[in-house]
């Protein structure tokens, strides 16, 4: 289905309020040099729509910084999408030579110095939205889908709100939690690109999780809470043993 018709569904707890729009740039003239679409207006229209519409709806991004020509009016533009659009997080690389592509010959290559430098100043203001973002949900309740299990430092473990966010869970030895379990809690920090859960929660047990458990069996799918390490994957087969 179209995007527009999935972010009702967002709104309405149905499916996972999160997006992945791939800007790359904001620059028409960096843009058709890339040989993609500029469609900067619209795109922004667009994300000022889907939050009317999905206000906790969390919108992820991508850029590009130094392709070859780029000025910096063309840079200062993605500063300004960045600034507008307020993405929870965004994945920003450095232009790089690749020998054999069309760019590796383009004139105009930008010194690394100046990619460099835009670089950090890119990364700086998203990384300043995300902590900005990721405060205002803190006092909030969320579901966590969990990844991980607590790890021996912090006594953390690691999971996913259903905005894709990155929690770590203060873990409660008297409810002990599998990969592919649910947990709800409160957020009670924020950092740039992860979220903090020191507050007591509550467990949904899954399949997944129940999965999990049988893969940490040694024979016949028998399953086990224990946090040790993983075993074979029996896919509830009987284990042939050598005497």
């Amino acid at each position: 289905p179209h995007v527009d018709h999935v972010i009702p569904l967002m709104a309405e707890g149905l499916l996972t309020p999160y997006l992945d729009i791939p800007f790359q740039h904001a620059s028409p003239s960096v843009l058709k040099a890339m040989k993609r679409p500029a469609n900067e207006a619209k795109v922004l229209d667009r994300i000022r729509k889907w939050r009317d519409i999905c206000p906790d709806i969390a919108i992820r991004s991508s850029f590009v910084v130094g392709f070859p020509g780029e000025t910096e009016e063309d840079f200062q533009a993605t500063l300004d999408v960045v600034r507008e659009a307020r993405f929870s997080s965004a994945f920003t690389f450095q232009y790089s030579i690749r020998p054999g592509t069309p760019a590796a010959e383009m004139d105009n290559q930008i010194p690394k110095d100046v990619v460099q430098e835009r670089f950090e100043r890119l990364t700086a203001l998203q990384d300043r939205i995300s902590l900005e973002e990721n405060q205002a949900l803190v006092g909030t309740e969320a579901e966590i889908l969990v990844t991980g299990l607590p790890d021996e430092e912090h006594g953390r473990f690691s999971g996913r709100a259903r905005d894709n966010r990155l929690v770590h869970v203060k873990a409660d030895p008297d409810t002990p939690v599998r990969p592919g379990d649910f947990v709800t809690t409160t957020l009670t920090e924020a950092k740039p690109y992860f979220l903090i859960a020191d507050a007591p929660y509550t467990l949904r047990t899954s399949p997944a999780g129940d999965a999990w458990d049988l893969a940490q069996a040694d024979s016949c799918g028998a399953g086990s809470n224990s946090a040790g390490p993983a075993g074979p994957t029996v896919l509830g087969m009987p284990t042939i043993r050598t005497r």
